[in-house]
């Protein structure tokens, strides 16, 4: 049986239980991907209306009205204004929130006017009655002229009404509504008359947007002329029809919500919510509470995730120590092995943070807290040039900046937006922490200030703080540079308190894991071999001799262990990457550097944490559990002129560099995603760069 096709858009205000309806009527069978041209999620799914009928459902981003300000607000008004070519529904479903039913109605008017088929699917209508809203669907499906659906999509009640109303919809057995909700052309007579000459099949309503909004959409040159001169012609004033509009519809609003709404005295509501908020947003233990939550969602990504990651790399471990002992020592199986499946080790490695972290982030919004977090954070964010929703993506960053940086999506603002993004890989990631471990042992004394606070656990916190607050001071600078003139408005709407989804939070979870893994980990595999590479080859001259000294050292069959030890650490003294490294050193010796450290710089450049197996290999030391023989083989180092290598100038020099400097493939390779252009990683790796350089060069000149 051949089933018919519906194309179906989801819109509504944000909060209005948009998401869950969508997950509820396409359950698994969806996707994620982004609009063309901005990094605003766009899921799609599909679902079965009828025995011969298949829905295909957008998600269309939230927003409060036809009149957009923030950049997911324009991907949802192109839509609904037939300006985004690759999408046209058939039927839209605008979700309204009951609770909120006055100011959700305001945009479900203005659809109606624009002549779209309209379904009204009404949820929280539980929360409503909690509330003392009773609310005629009868009368308010009469009032509106369109079908009416109260559901419940946790509970998978009136989905199949919903789905029966879409069917009926999309076969014509509801018509258009052919009266407009408000006299549109009222607004500007003149002006609609004469643009709908230019333009018949707008309506009333559209054709004011098309004279308030003409010069974004995609129209040929000559009309767009045209509609300037009509505007010219009336001297149209976009804002005084704005307005007029907005209480026209109100004042109707109002008179339907007489007729089809009983409410109680707002007075005599005091609700679970606002008595919640009396304590969380209090002036003084908000913010206590505030920092316990964050505190706890850090410590919970690092123990939760610390297990299957040490699974996944046990696992890629025992596979590379396996196929290292089947396959010959040959090119491609060095290839394979140090390559390929060391690249995906690094890619799936970070899954159970990016997993955990979005699992967590999905709770705090579920439950109704995130709106809390901004809310409380936006004075010390605005201060610096950012807002209060800049303080997740810097509080996730703490685990990993790939998804921090695909967690700062959430601010509508460019300029705040773009500077969080520039600024997040300052704060010091999971990655950096066997880095900081292995060197605070090397040349922090485990001794205890004031007898009951360890010395090496105050210089490990000293780290993440300098990171932080370095943050804030770069976003306070580059403010003045970014020239984004866009208004920042902070509104924000604090939803009521509720259990969390569990069955979106899983969901956003492997949706997260699967953007990761298929966008950022193609840039990670391709550098991850180039590093192979430039480690594994070198003029061939020099490999050469090596090949020759380690065939005469293994002749003399005296440990024949060190000897390959000492054969792979003069093969990567001798690679591009050796080379590389001892290029640059008279570069980073002010810094306390010899070419040894440089090359773990190189080789960490695609993982921070990288750094420690260099150092292994470097020093011709196996690593153990303890990482003792290794901090030994550092602290017997020497440079050339018979001095310790690491010293505590040195060590505090390279932790400082470690906290500033951008070496994290994924980090960049993301950025470019999130900001469509190469111009910003570029400038983030330069000012990283530049800025772990100068204070380690500060650093070791004041401690040596």
């Amino acid at each position: 049986m051949k089933h018919k096709t519906v194309h179906i858009a989801l819109v509504g205000n944000p909060n209005s239980g948009k998401s869950s309806l969508f997950n509820c009527l396409t359950g698994l069978n969806q996707k994620v991907g982004n609009f063309p041209g901005v990094t605003v999620d766009k899921k799609t799914g599909s679902t079965s209306l009828s025995d011969g009928m298949v829905g295909n459902i957008i998600d269309l981003p939230g927003t409060y009205s036809l009149y957009p300000k923030r950049l997911d607000e324009w991907v949802s008004y192109r839509v609904l204004l037939n300006q985004d070519k690759d999408i046209k529904a058939d039927v839209y479903i605008v979700v309204v929130d009951a609770s909120n039913l006055k100011r959700n109605l305001l945009f479900c008017t203005q659809i109606i006017d624009l002549k779209k088929p309209v379904v009204l699917a009404l949820t929280m209508v539980d929360l409503a009655k909690k509330k003392g809203i009773q609310i005629d669907l009868s009368e308010l499906e009469i009032e509106l002229g369109v079908p009416v659906i109260a559901v419940n999509p946790r509970k998978q009640k009136g989905v199949a009404q919903l789905k029966k109303a879409v069917e009926q919809t999309a076969s014509n057995l509801y018509k258009v509504p052919a009266r407009d909700f408000i006299d549109n052309k009222a607004l500007a007579a003149g002006p609609i008359e004469d643009l709908k000459k230019l333009v018949p099949e707008a309506s009333d309503y559209s054709a004011v947007h098309f004279l308030i909004n003409h010069e974004h959409f995609d129209l040929p040159a000559t009309l767009q002329e045209k509609i300037e001169a009509v505007e010219e012609k009336h001297q149209f004033n976009h804002t005084k029809t704005q307005a007029t509009e907005i209480l026209e519809r109100y004042s109707r609003i109002k008179r339907i919500m007489q007729v089809a709404v009983t409410e109680p005295d707002p007075l005599e509501q005091t609700i679970f919510t606002d008595k919640l908020d009396n304590i969380l947003l209090h002036r003084k233990w908000g913010y206590l509470i505030l920092l316990g939550v964050l505190f706890l969602l850090f410590q919970s990504v690092f123990w939760l995730a610390q297990y299957p990651m040490e699974w996944i790399e046990s696992g890629f471990s025992l596979l590379s120590g396996t196929l290292a002992n089947v396959l010959p020592e040959v090119w491609w199986s060095d290839l394979l092995i140090n390559g390929v499946i060391a690249g995906l080790g690094g890619i799936v490695v970070f899954v159970p943070q990016i997993m955990i972290l979005f699992g967590l982030i999905t709770l705090l919004e579920d439950t109704g807290y995130m709106a809390r977090i901004s809310f409380l954070t936006d004075r010390l964010m605005r201060s610096v040039g950012l807002n209060g929703k800049s303080v997740m993506p810097l509080i996730s960053g703490f685990a990993c900046a790939v998804p921090a940086i695909m967690s700062a999506r959430a601010i509508e603002n460019r300029k705040e937006r773009l500077l969080t993004i520039l600024v997040t890989p300052l704060i010091s990631c999971s990655a950096r922490l066997p880095v900081y471990v292995i060197l605070i042992g090397l040349v922090i004394p485990n001794t205890y200030v004031l007898g009951f606070m360890n010395l090496q656990g105050l210089v490990m916190m000293a780290l993440y703080l300098l990171g932080l607050v370095m943050a804030l001071v770069v976003s306070y600078v580059a403010k003045w540079f970014i020239h984004i003139n866009e208004k920042s408005f902070f509104i924000l709407e604090l939803p009521i308190y509720r259990a969390p989804r569990w069955n979106n939070v899983i969901s956003t979870m492997i949706n997260k894991a699967k953007i990761f893994v298929t966008d950022a980990g193609k840039v990670i595999m391709v550098i991850s071999l180039i590093l192979w590479g430039l480690s594994s080859f070198g003029p061939g001259n020099r490999m050469e001799a090596v090949d020759q000294q380690y065939q005469a050292a293994k002749a003399t069959g005296i440990n024949i262990e060190q000897v390959q030890k000492d054969y792979a650490s003069a093969k990567l003294e001798n690679s591009y990457a050796g080379i590389l490294g001892k290029t640059i050193e008279p570069g980073i010796q002010p810094l306390g550097f010899d070419w040894r450290i440089g090359i773990s710089l190189i080789t960490s450049f695609a993982a921070r944490e990288v750094f420690v197996g260099t150092m292994a290999t470097l020093y011709s030391v196996g690593e153990d559990d303890e990482g003792l023989l290794l901090r030994d083989k550092m602290k017997a180092a020497r440079k050339p002129d018979g001095t310790p290598l690491f010293t505590l100038a040195t060590g505090l020099s390279l932790m400082v560099f470690y906290v500033f400097a951008m070496q994290c493939m994924s980090t960049l390779a993301v950025t470019r995603r999130e900001t469509k252009s190469w111009k910003w990683p570029i400038i983030q790796f330069t000012y990283m760069t530049g800025l772990a350089y100068l204070m380690s060069l500060l650093v070791y000149q004041l401690f040596k």
